[in-house]
């Protein structure tokens, strides 16, 4: 029995993304990443009420109500905080029309042309006081001809620069825009955390702008699980695409938050709010923010952006798949056959095929560090740069290989 949950990036548009979470046949739930495209509520454990004196209510009473008081003002002390780093990004773009110049969706420019006008509205994240801000790559389309975004203090600097922006068929969804006039204002950059230390049931906080009104509208929850993965497409079933290795949270999040920060209870930055599951309360969706780190760091070095491309298509194992290929270990990157996946595993003239892997093989770490359900391989990759050689440790059949890799740079689509 397939189990099937619509999914939808919370950016604001008039035509609605939505997604599918669907635990259907192995086949399907192969991802099509080629290889590393690199590819908390605060909540309170219930620990207080077990410690509380019940032999006299009154004192029970007081304490709850400090704990509460105490949740309160901290979750008050980041909004204001981090509050100070996050921006709405309100975006212009030119989508192609299937009505021919009729659209359904709201008024078209041209006269006759296929194309329409389209407003919509999402959430960013200053990194630097120079004016880098990080979004999703859906908040800023294919297509898009003009950015601005809003302060938290209401201003709006319209001269902003889509600087890079990850392909369609990429797991990382990301993009960076840059602010060309600041207009005298001084940008507070958001203090980026290690994602690699979150554990599940650990609070957190979402901020983003809300509906693509409400801005920096500040919701608290937990991390409800991590390593997921989620088939997205958009309104039509056009196009789709995988996102990977994403941190679940019940930290409400609502259409216009894509693009804004899951904070920590230290004010970090442990996240990037990506994707709703729309036909469910509270099930959000969040990239790691170390998933990203490698790409931020080639922005600020070169000015533009680079993704790490290993060129393999691969699932990552559970016990279950690795029972069905029979395979001797139950964790890492799988490569299946190009029948598996009815198309080409191995990129040809890849960094991979020039490093001598097979289908078949499974990856099972990286420069050492094990790749499981916490860890995988596009997030591992994501912290390498363009050029780095990385040591791949291999299964195949009964022996263990080491690889050399040399990281090529991701094609453009």
């Amino acid at each position: 029995m397939e189990l099937d949950t619509q999914i939808t990036k919370p950016k604001l548009t008039s035509a609605h993304i939505w997604t599918k979470l669907s635990q259907a046949r192995i086949h399907k739930a192969l991802s099509y990443i080629f290889g590393g495209l690199c590819v908390v509520a605060l909540g309170f454990g219930g620990g207080w009420l077990g410690a509380a004196d019940h032999t006299n209510p009154a004192t029970s009473v007081i304490q709850q109500r400090t704990v509460l008081t105490d949740r309160a003002n901290l979750v008050s002390s980041i909004a204001k905080t981090v509050g100070q780093s996050v921006v709405s990004v309100n975006v212009t773009s030119q989508t192609a029309s299937p009505y021919g110049g009729s659209s359904l969706f709201g008024y078209m420019y041209g006269g006759g042309s296929s194309s329409q006008t389209q407003q919509s509205a999402g959430t960013g994240i200053i990194l630097t006081a120079s004016g880098l801000i990080l979004t999703n790559r859906h908040v800023v389309p294919a297509g898009t001809t003009s950015v601005s975004v809003t302060l938290s203090d209401g201003t709006v600097l319209d001269n902003v620069k889509v600087i890079g922006r990850t392909s369609e068929s990429d797991s990382l969804d990301i993009a960076f825009l840059q602010v060309e006039d600041a207009k005298g204002h001084t940008l507070s950059p958001a203090t980026l955390g290690d994602s690699s230390k979150v554990q599940v049931g650990d609070s957190v906080v979402a901020i983003g702008n809300a509906l693509g009104q409400f801005q920096n509208t500040v919701t608290s929850g937990i991390i409800s699980g991590y390593g997921r993965s989620v088939q997205a497409s958009d309104s039509t079933g056009s196009s789709s695409e995988t996102l990977d290795d994403m941190f679940q949270t019940d930290a409400a999040i609502n259409e216009g938050n894509s693009g804004g920060p899951l904070v920590n209870l230290n004010g970090e930055v442990i996240g990037m709010n990506t994707a709703i599951a729309s036909n469910s309360q509270n099930v959000g969706f969040a990239i790691p923010i170390n998933d990203i780190k490698g790409s931020i760091d080639s922005v600020k070095s070169t000015g533009k952006l680079e993704r790490p491309y290993l060129g393999v298509a691969y699932v990552m194992l559970t016990d279950d798949i690795a029972k069905q290929y029979n395979l001797s270990v139950n964790r890492g990157a799988y490569i299946p056959s190009a029948s598996d996946m009815g198309s080409p595993t191995i990129i040809a003239g890849g960094p991979a095929q020039k490093a001598g892997l097979k289908e078949g093989d499974v990856i099972t770490k990286v420069d050492g560090t094990a790749i499981d359900e916490k860890t995988s391989l596009v997030s591992i990759l994501s912290t390498h740069k363009v050029g780095d050689t990385v040591s791949l440790t291999v299964v195949r059949g009964s022996k263990t290989l080491t690889l050399q890799v040399t990281l090529a740079a991701a094609p453009a689509s």
